[in-house]
């Protein structure tokens, strides 16, 4: 049933709520290899490729965020209340971020370290994955991780991501509640 297209196989597809009239769309989906070298029956999506200017619209949005409030707490003492702190007593894997932001507003890295060290190494990595983002947008060169470790990270299943993301964080509350 498919058109056969360069880089991968047209399939018709039919959308859900469009009647019985048979209405159909195009989703190109290209053939899965195995590591010997062989094609498999199974297919993918052929997704979208990363641009760098949507990268950055989100990262200048978090950002954007993180530093109104920090500036509000560094000016005026006025942060947000942490529920899980207040439910359970202990810090949350963000807890101590908003003070992290105002000792880094005051030049005090030493501190925002100690507040909260996982957030404070999430910002200087973001920092300078939007500077690579920011060259890229300018017509600079890409800079994407090895190819090797690419293919290694995408046979990974979303859900074992979302499982070691979830083991971490519970693993770092706890240890940082401990001490």
């Amino acid at each position: 049933m498919g058109i056969a297209q360069p880089g991968g196989i047209d399939q018709r597809i039919p959308q859900v709520g469009m009647g019985t009239a048979g209405a159909t769309a195009l989703r190109q989906v290209a053939p899965v290899r195995r590591q010997n070298g062989g094609v498999s029956d199974a297919r993918q999506q052929v997704g979208r490729p990363f641009q760098a200017v949507g990268g950055l619209k989100w990262l200048a949005g978090y950002a954007a965020f993180g530093l109104g409030v920090t500036t509000l707490y560094a000016t005026t003492g006025i942060g947000f209340p942490c529920p899980f702190l207040m439910l359970t007593g202990w810090q949350c894997p963000f807890c101590g971020g908003t003070r992290l932001g105002s000792a880094l507003l005051h030049g005090d890295i030493a501190s925002a370290f100690a507040y909260n060290p996982v957030v404070f190494v999430s910002l200087v990595l973001g920092a300078v994955v939007g500077t690579l983002w920011i060259v890229e947008a300018l017509g600079g060169p890409r800079v994407r991780p090895p190819a090797r470790w690419q293919r290694a990270t995408h046979r990974i299943r979303p859900a074992i991501w979302w499982t070691l993301a979830g083991v971490l964080t519970a693993l770092y509350v706890v240890l940082r509640n401990l001490t």
